[in-house]
């Protein structure tokens, strides 16, 4: 699970499970529920692995539009999904483009080791990353 900024700057990566889980489960194993529930009012723009965590977090997930229709959708409930699904999507594009530059790092892309080391390998790429971005920012800032 990642988290960025509204520019994209990575701000938290958590370690990785050693066996596959769903985002939601591993949001839940983290305390994420517990933590917006009880914490500031954030707004979280996440993926559609997060559905349902908008309702127990008094909507501080904002997750893409369920589809309510499986088959034969009215024309107008397909424009209205299309118009929030992109509006979404507009909204969430910097974290995507956050998340990506973790992925572009070669330790990440070509990852040949063994599982057990991945979330060694995640966090040392995202601390650099993070160091990246933050000097790049002072950077921007001085001159």
């Amino acid at each position: 699970m990642v988290f960025t900024d509204a520019c994209g700057r990575l701000l938290y990566c958590s370690p990785a499970e050693p066996a596959s889980c769903a985002d939601v489960t591993h949001a839940r194993k983290l305390g994420l529920v517990r933590l917006l529930a009880d914490g500031p009012a954030v707004e979280i723009l996440a993926d559609a692995g997060y559905q349902g965590l908008g309702a127990q977090t008094g909507g501080r997930v904002v997750t893409p539009p369920h589809r309510k229709f499986k088959k034969n959708a009215p024309d107008w409930y397909e424009e209205i999904h299309e118009q929030r699904r992109k509006a979404h999507s507009s909204r969430r594009i910097r974290v995507e483009h956050g998340i990506a530059h973790l992925k572009n790092w070669r330790a990440l892309a070509r990852h040949h080791g063994r599982r057990e080391h991945m979330s060694d390998v995640i966090q040392a790429v995202a601390a650099l990353l993070s160091h990246q971005q933050t000097a790049a920012l002072e950077i921007d800032e001085q001159g």
